[in-house]
């Protein structure tokens, strides 16, 4: 019996952390993806590309940083290129 109840709240567990991570952020507004990436109402898409590039670098999940806050980032970038996120 105690086995079951484990592998029930495992599987809880997972489920939530599941739901969690697919959650659908909502979308950043211009102002709110230039506050992430650290840069100016003027500047253009090298000063943004620029920005996005050093902040990944140093945040990538592959260098002990946060993939959520890396996913923040891309999307700022994105909104701020108006690239279409799939």
């Amino acid at each position: 019996m105690a086995k079951l109840v484990l592998i029930a709240l495992l599987l809880l567990g997972g489920w939530l952390w599941l739901r969690r991570v697919l959650q659908p952020r909502a979308p950043l507004d211009e102002r709110e993806a230039r506050a992430i990436l650290g840069i100016g109402p003027s500047d253009g898409p090298d000063v943004i590309r620029a920005a996005h590039k050093k902040l990944v670098s140093a945040v990538h999940p592959d260098r002990g940083g946060s993939a959520d806050l890396t996913r923040r980032i891309n999307m700022a970038r994105d909104v701020l290129l108006k690239r279409r996120a799939d």
